[in-house]
């Protein structure tokens, strides 16, 4: 059984394939060992990310750790992850429709207890070692841009990375689109880099109460939720930031792709689409 449902999992791989270069044989005898199909070490990837676990766990006689560490650390270099992302993102759009104009950002630190180039002392864990993720997302809480950094740095140095990086996807920000931050973005440097992209901002006060949804930002928390819900990302064991990017856009492409046939489902109808309205 698909760690996935099969209506999220199949489109996923099919564009995931698309985007794989063809595999040419190097070894100058041809004589060792066939190579292990993509699909393969596709399913035990996602099999990683879902259940967290390690790759000598997820490992079989099929497929081996190495050759899962081996080709996530290929699939990172190509940039895979980030590309399905987009495409989820376009998808989207022109089926649903981005509500791009109101943008919401937020980090959430994680738990990374190997360490590695994305991981940082942890304020809020003793000193543990864990990662910080921030995320933008449109109105509705589509993931557009992710930056991951050490649980140490702060968030408001990360809002302008994060921003950039949901512009590169979606292919251009709106000027004066709404950004909706937390008290941690309160400061007059966070108002001068919205101010300098063109933004205008909608900051929680430092030492106000915020309200029992958080206003408009919720949706942001909401996806942080659904993300946490990936074992991989709650608890990072990727040393090398390539490959903790590779899992972040990977999940959010999940994440994307979900929300996409959750929300066509009452609009559209095609031949294989659920049959409830619950993707378990």
């Amino acid at each position: 059984m698909p760690v996935l449902p099969t209506g999220v999992l199949e489109p996923l791989w099919d564009q995931f394939a698309a985007l794989l270069p063809k595999h040419i044989d190097t070894h100058p005898l041809g004589c060792h060992n066939p190579r292990i199909p993509d699909r393969v070490v596709f399913d035990h990837v996602i099999a990683a990310l879902v259940h967290g676990s390690g790759y000598e766990r997820i490992a079989g006689p099929g497929c081996s750790d190495r050759t899962i560490r081996r080709r996530v650390t290929y699939w990172a270099q190509l940039g895979i992850a980030e590309q399905i992302h987009a495409l989820a993102l376009h998808a989207y759009d022109r089926m649903i429709g981005l509500e791009i104009d109101e943008l919401s950002v937020d980090g959430c630190i994680t738990k990374a207890p190997c360490g590695g180039e994305a991981a940082g002392r942890s304020p809020a864990d003793r000193g543990k070692q864990s990662l910080k993720r921030s995320v933008a997302t449109e109105g509705t809480g589509v993931p557009l841009g992710i930056v991951s950094a050490g649980a140490n740095r702060h968030d408001s140095p990360l809002l302008v990375p994060t921003l950039k990086a949901a512009d590169e996807h979606v292919g251009g920000l709106p000027d004066q689109a709404n950004v909706n931050l937390d008290r941690g973005y309160d400061s007059d440097k966070t108002r001068w880099a919205l101010a300098e992209l063109g933004f205008t901002g909608e900051i929680a006060r430092k030492g106000v109460p915020a309200p029992v949804q958080a206003g408009k930002r919720w949706v942001v928390e909401r996806s942080h939720a659904w993300m946490n819900g990936f074992g991989k990302l709650r608890r990072c064991t990727e040393k090398r930031s390539r490959a903790v990017g590779f899992y972040l856009y990977l999940s959010a492409a999940i994440v994307t792709l979900r929300m996409l046939i959750r929300r066509a489902t009452p609009r559209y109808r095609w031949d294989d689409r659920p049959t409830t309205k619950r993707l378990k």
